[in-house]
């Protein structure tokens, strides 16, 4: 046998895929975007047989239905997911024999509550394990999607299932779905694998004595989530639209997006930083494009408003497009042709500040912990995810901050829609700023 990890550095997810020996493979955790998985099976001469989801992802659309239409794969999954689709149901214990080696289902509710391990044997000796959104490196995942209510209760389910993983062999592997960059709840910077030992050994919440300490460690590590993880759960147990063509961009001339726009339509501009300060188009949101790219989209946009996309010549369209699909942003109605060198409408410009020309009101729109780890002393604080609710917070500011500048520079766009007037974004972060200024950044609240 041969694994293939295949990760999502933007969402911090880690799909794989099994080479069980005889031209056969198995998928785990599949996303909708299945380009990584293909390329790695065609490379490899390998046929996807079986397509095993862990659970009902939250944060992105499972390929698994994808690759039983195109590839004819089985989908094994838990049976108390109630999934709307062809899909062989599995309940605790339950073995599946992929031609000399045995996946068998452990039952380990906690994240949701149909969440399933798939221990890999060879014969009867455990291999490893895939954990899904149960045991992950340095940490366990997040109980508190299914809401606020039920997170003490699935806490204490997560403890009892990671007890259960640690009673396998100390050498058995450990396949984790969500990793580093995770917003279900991994460690920054963790790997992305391990083995029971060493989960044991060092991963601070299986040193809980028991499961109220447990679920009080878990739930105080916990930060804000995406909008879009409020509905991709169910969209997976219904099952995600098959795809029958890749997705493409059609050609939209300015006439076409200035009539969109008046219908309600948004543009989200893709470019550089540097790009969207010397001007874009009046409303649009820029997020630009990169690793992190479709989280800010399903954070931010509206799932149901048509998009219309500016980009340069020199970005993918399918490096925005299958993002998008990822998480479920189906309404992308195209982009403007000739990008904003065709543009004839307003034109909005937001300055760029260097971090020793910091002269006005700062808003810090970074996650919590990345403020409380260390800010400038005077800068106000929202998370960039909670700025569409209430953008009059921001009032009076006149630079927006983040890490480097690509989410500042989104903030700045949601603020300029809301009416704000002459903002500028600081090029780079609180480490930046300290050493051109030879000033202390202070920590905590």
């Amino acid at each position: 046998m041969h694994l293939v990890p295949l990760i999502d550095e933007g969402l911090g997810n880690s799909a794989y895929l099994l080479d069980v020996g005889d031209g056969r493979a198995l998928a785990v955790d599949a996303p909708r975007d299945l380009r990584a998985l293909r390329a790695a099976a065609d490379r490899r001469g390998l046929t996807i047989a079986w397509a095993a989801d862990t659970h009902l992802h939250a944060d992105f659309l499972s390929g698994a239905v994808q690759l039983a239409a195109t590839d004819g794969a089985q989908v094994l999954a838990s049976a108390a997911g109630m999934r709307a689709f062809d899909h062989r149901g599995l309940a605790d214990g339950d073995d599946v024999d992929l031609g000399g080696l045995t996946l068998r289902a452990l039952s380990t509710p906690g994240h949701t509550d149909e969440h399933l391990s798939f221990l890999l044997l060879d014969g009867e000796a455990p291999v490893g394990v895939f954990t899904g959104g149960s045991l992950i490196v340095g940490s366990a995942a997040r109980t508190d999607l299914l809401g606020d209510d039920r997170a003490v209760e699935l806490a204490h389910a997560q403890y009892a299932s990671l007890r259960r993983l640690t009673e396998l062999p100390d050498r058995t592997q450990v396949w984790p779905t969500h990793g580093a960059g995770s917003f279900c709840s991994a460690p920054p910077g963790a790997a992305r694998t391990s083995t029971i030992g060493v989960e044991k050994a060092g991963n601070p919440l299986l040193s809980a004595p028991d499961a109220g300490t447990f679920a009080k460690l878990l739930l105080a590590s916990l930060g804000s989530y995406p909008a879009y993880f409020r509905w991709l759960a169910e969209t997976n147990r219904q099952g995600p639209a098959v795809l029958g063509t890749p997705p493409s961009l059609p050609a939209l001339t300015a006439d076409q997006v200035t009539r969109m726009l008046a219908d309600g339509a948004t543009v989200v501009d893709v470019r550089p930083v540097t790009d969207v300060a010397a001007g874009h188009i009046t409303g649009a949101i820029a997020i630009p494009l990169r690793a992190q790219f479709a989280t800010w989209l399903g954070w931010l946009v509206d799932r149901d408003t048509p998009i219309v996309i500016v980009r340069n010549t020199d970005q993918d369209p399918a490096d925005i497009l299958w993002p998008a699909l990822n998480i479920g942003v189906e309404h992308i109605a195209g982009e403007l042709t000739g990008g904003m060198a065709a543009w004839t409408g307003t034109v909005t410009t937001t300055r760029l500040v260097s971090p020793d020309r910091v002269d006005g009101p700062v808003l810090d729109i970074r996650q919590e912990t990345e403020y409380t780890a260390g800010h400038l002393p005077a800068a106000t604080h929202i998370e960039l995810g909670e700025l569409p609710a209430d953008p009059t917070v921001a009032a009076g500011t006149s630079i927006v901050m983040c890490g480097h500048g690509e989410r500042a520079m989104t903030a700045a766009t949601l603020l300029e829609r809301a009416g704000h007037h002459d903002l500028g974004v600081l090029v780079g972060g609180p480490a930046d700023w300290a050493a051109a200024t030879g000033d202390t950044l202070r920590e905590g609240r």
